[in-house]
């Protein structure tokens, strides 16, 4: 039996179960379609621009509030075990897929490490995430660690819309 993961003060982490089998849940994050169907925050618009999922590849993806005013996001897949981890590397974006500053908040950290992991028992499956910045200076780690609420909020909403979409 593993221990669950457990957090340090510098990390993020937050863990959901889905009643749902892992290799569904595990479709839901490696697909184009299905990502479309459920990331990001509750309101806002999706839509992957590219998905290279291997080691190495990369997700782009813009996300639209309000029509017309596109932010963007994306991942650098470092590690992919299917079914059961992706680690990757998240970061707000610009149009071409470089990285850029957050739009909420000048000294966010501009890279976020990700260990995504999964696991099921009884098929339903738990899905934990920790984060933490990479090269990241003092003050971005501060701002980090003082938005854990928010971002235990964002994914949250994030998450209902991922259990929303694995019972259809």
């Amino acid at each position: 039996m593993t221990a669950a993961p457990t957090a340090t003060a510098q990390e993020f982490l937050i863990s959901r179960e889905f009643d749902a089998p892992r290799h569904k849940v595990w479709k839901a994050w490696s697909e184009a379609a299905s990502l479309e169907r459920w990331w990001g925050p509750k309101g806002s618009n999706i839509r992957v621009i590219k998905l290279d999922f291997r080691p190495g590849g990369v997700l782009h993806y813009s996300m639209e509030f309000q029509p017309g005013r596109p932010m963007y996001g994306r991942f650098v897949y470092r590690e992919i075990v299917a079914p059961e981890r992706i680690v990757f590397v998240s970061s707000f974006s610009d149009e071409a897929g470089g990285i850029a500053r957050a739009p909420f908040k000048d000294n966010w950290p501009l890279e976020v490490l990700n260990h995504l992991t999964l696991s099921e028992n009884g098929g339903k499956t738990t899905l934990s995430l920790r984060g933490r910045p990479i090269t990241a200076n003092p003050e971005e780690l501060a701002v980090f660690t003082s938005m854990f609420d928010s971002m235990r909020q964002g994914f949250g909403g994030t998450f209902d819309q991922l259990d929303d979409y694995l019972r259809q």
